[in-house]
């Protein structure tokens, strides 16, 4: 089996050379590399058209809200993905587009983000919080000082 993945993977490159020389080598390995490299594709985020030039069919999901919790997700599961904004819906809907290929690690990040996005809306923001506090604050009375000491007096 190991044998012919090794087959498998060799290559054959053929020079004709006066004189062979390591720097002739070189060169010649050099444009077999450059002829024979794979195109480098964008990873994550990325434009529509060049998430389409990368050949695998595409899949969307709708996202209402806020998407920037989704861009971090996404980056951690590597997905190759693209955003577009529905304006026509108040608030606006994100379409993502992603590779059919990548729809499980797809799943389980829209599995966390949903759950984050559960969390932050069970969560009372900071800001109520710090109201909730200020009130509280209000309905305890302030101590008398204590002139002698300077001190409070419980």
């Amino acid at each position: 089996m190991e044998h012919e993945q090794i087959n498998d993977k060799s290559v054959a490159l053929s020079i004709r050379a006066t004189q062979l020389t390591a720097r002739t080598l070189a060169k010649a390995m050099k444009a077999f590399m450059e002829k024979a490299r794979v195109p480098n594709f964008k990873h994550g985020k990325q434009s529509l058209k060049s998430l389409t030039k990368q050949g695998a069919s595409l899949a969307d999901i709708q996202i209402p809200g806020e998407i920037s919790t989704f861009n971090k997700i996404a980056r951690q599961y590597r997905i190759d993905f693209s955003v577009k904004k529905d304006i026509t819906v108040q608030p606006p809907n994100y379409v993502i587009f992603f590779k059919a290929k990548d729809s499980k690690a797809m799943e389980s990040a829209f599995k966390e983000y949903s759950k984050t996005i559960l969390q932050r809306k069970e969560k009372p923001s900071l800001l109520k919080r710090l109201e909730n506090f200020k009130e509280l604050a209000k309905s305890v009375l302030a101590p008398a000082k204590n002139r002698q000491r300077g001190g409070h007096e419980l």
